[in-house]
């Protein structure tokens, strides 16, 4: 956990950070903006640019991001897309950030949305977004060196910020330095306000040029300068970034509409193709369903997946979606036996946003939401165009993009870029490129009874339950649901009618005894529909040939995964910074069926 912060009288900290530069008269903002603003030519040198990258090895009280972000703000020439990634071993408490922007009015309204989105910043990897998606701030919790490991894209900008080298030399090593280079392109500015002799000595063998300029009272001096190494620099693992242009997205549920925002958020202009006439009108049309992150004793793979993936759907749900209406952020209790749940207790300092209570462990980042109405709004999203009614038989390849076209080899449209995500009719019009399967649900409800005993908030394990959510203009509870793999029917069944009852009575038990009455005598309403899955449970995303991408099998975690997968998407084929550390984007890259293929991420 963060060690407390030692605050002077001036209502700044004293340890953090190069001290005498917190408690100069010219003020942290002043500073910020003198040393790594204008160090770097800031705001000018991204002027009318479609994305900006700034690394920052130190986050601190994150004055350098609430700077570049209001510098963005203002800026009438400031690019589309602003990205600030930055490591910290021991992130502050948010009332902390907000303590450290209190003496700068421009900034409270910016620190106060920081402070909102800094929660369960656990060791890793986490992507904060702001401004309706066009700030994202991702931060690395641990140790610098390890972090910049994990990363793939090369920064405009390199802050170096953080404790003073002899207070935190691990941090100026040259090792790390040599991390940061890695990361760096011929020509990034590099801007920092320690001018000692071994820094400077250990960046120019890194590559980088720099020169001591004046500072701001009372530091006489600050560095700046840019990346650019005497020798031949081999080619960067990762593109430099590809133009916006047209695309064509396959599929009109969450994987292909959360596609089409992540690209025309980047100025693509987008064409959705369905066969149905409407939106959502496969799995994702499930009337509600719910969003909670998975945990295991060993935090593996698919609970670090499911967390980072969770939090980016609040964040979208949160800017497009009605609360109340077409979501609710209630929290989920995950029922267990009490031996499940001491084994998957990772504690309260592990993962601050769950609490383990007597009947289970409740998230605190969990709710209900309503998939069609995400889906609905992310093609609403500027630039895209939804063409319901649109079989497409089969894609083409063009000189320059692809075509759509129907069974009788008409095109229905053609762009620069393709993306498939057609769940399962994504394997046939891939040519059987990748391997998926179908796994039909049954979902339970009925309006809700007043009367009958309610969980106070939804309820998820061995199936789930959501107590009361509004649909068709009145309130309902729902549950369920079947797992049925390998079938593709959508028949309402009795069978796992009773099969959801059966789970529910284990799940919630007076709430299973209080509704049973409601399944015996036929009022309990059926939404049926067949998810897509990998074999290995895991979202299938790449590019498997020049401009044709494939984003499918979300399983029956769509809610989780379909922004984090778009996002993944848009940051590839960008060359932005990843959503995901490099070893947990690997983990869904299609490459993992096709074993003659390699890897596209740096080992």
């Amino acid at each position: 956990m963060p060690e407390p912060v030692d605050w002077s009288a001036d209502g700044v900290p004293r340890s953090l950070r190069f001290g005498d530069v917190y408690r100069s008269t010219s003020g942290a903002l002043a500073q910020a903006r003198h040393v790594f603003l204008q160090g770097s030519g800031l705001p000018a040198a991204w002027s009318d640019r479609p994305r900006w990258t700034v690394l920052e090895t130190g986050f601190g009280l994150g004055l350098n991001f609430l700077a570049t972000w209001r510098a963005w703000k203002d800026d009438p020439h400031r690019p589309r897309l602003l990205h600030f990634v930055s490591c910290e071993a021991f992130p502050v408490a948010a009332q902390d950030l907000l303590r450290s922007a209190s003496a700068h009015p421009e900034l409270a309204e910016l620190a106060a949305a920081l402070a909102r989105a800094w929660w369960g910043l656990v060791p890793g990897l986490h992507r904060l977004s702001f401004e309706q998606g066009q700030v994202l701030l991702t931060i690395g919790i641990g140790d610098a060196r390890a972090v910049l490991a994990e990363l793939a894209f090369a920064a405009d900008t390199v802050f170096l910020d953080g404790f003073d080298p002899q207070r935190n030399p691990q941090l100026w090593a040259p090792a790390t330095l040599r991390a940061v280079a890695r990361l760096c392109r011929r020509g990034t500015c590099v801007a920092t306000w320690t001018v000692a002799g071994q820094v400077r000595r250990d960046l120019q063998q890194c590559g980088f040029q720099v020169e001591r300029v004046p500072g701001l009272p009372p530091k006489r001096e600050c560095l700046r300068g840019r990346y650019d190494p005497p020798w031949v620099l081999r080619q960067a693992p990762w593109p430099e970034g590809a133009r916006a242009g047209t695309a064509l997205v396959v599929g009109g549920g969450l994987a292909g509409a959360s596609a089409a925002a992540s690209l025309a958020r980047r100025g693509w202009q987008v064409q959705v193709l369905d066969r149905s006439t409407r939106p959502a009108a496969g799995a994702s049309g499930l009337p509600a369903g719910l969003l909670a992150p998975h945990t295991s004793p060993d935090d593996g793979l698919l609970s670090r997946l499911s967390r980072a993936g969770v939090r980016m759907t609040l964040q979208q749900v949160a800017q497009r979606l009605r609360e109340g209406e077409d979501w609710a952020p209630t929290g989920v209790l995950e029922r267990r036996s009490p031996q499940a749940r001491a084994a998957a207790d990772l504690g309260p300092e592990a993962v601050p946003w769950q609490e383990a209570r007597p009947e289970g462990l409740h998230h605190q980042a969990g709710a209900w939401i309503k998939p069609a109405r995400l889906v609905e709004a992310w093609l609403r999203q500027p630039g895209v165009q939804w063409n319901g009614g649109q079989q497409v038989a089969r894609l083409q390849r063009l000189a320059e993009g692809w075509a759509a076209l129907d069974a009788d080899g008409a095109a229905l449209a053609q762009a620069q870029l393709a993306v498939v995500a057609g769940a399962l009719d994504s394997a046939p019009l891939l040519g059987g490129r990748i391997v998926v399967q179908p796994v039909r649900g049954q979902v339970s409800w009925a309006p809700l009874d007043r009367n009958a005993p309610l969980a106070p908030s939804p309820v998820n394990g061995n199936g789930h339950f959501l107590p009361c959510v509004p649909l068709d203009g009145e309130p309902a509870w729902l549950s369920g649901s079947s797992y049925v793999r390998g079938d593709r029917a959508l028949d309402e069944r009795p069978a796992e009618h009773q099969a959801n009852l059966e789970r529910l009575q284990q799940l919630v038990p007076e709430v299973g005894s209080a509704l049973a009455p409601a399944f015996a005598h036929g009022r309990v309403r059926a939404w049926t529909g067949v998810r897509c899955a990998s074999t290995d449970r895991r979202p299938l995303l790449g590019e498997l040939e020049p401009g044709l991408w494939v984003s499918t099998a979300m399983g029956s975690r769509g809610l989780t995964f379909a922004w984090l997968c778009a996002e993944l998407l848009t940051a590839r084929l960008h060359g932005e910074p990843l959503p995901l550390p490099v070893r947990m984007a690997a983990a869904l890259d299609v490459a993992r069926q096709q074993p003659s293929r390699e890897s596209p991420y740096p080992a």
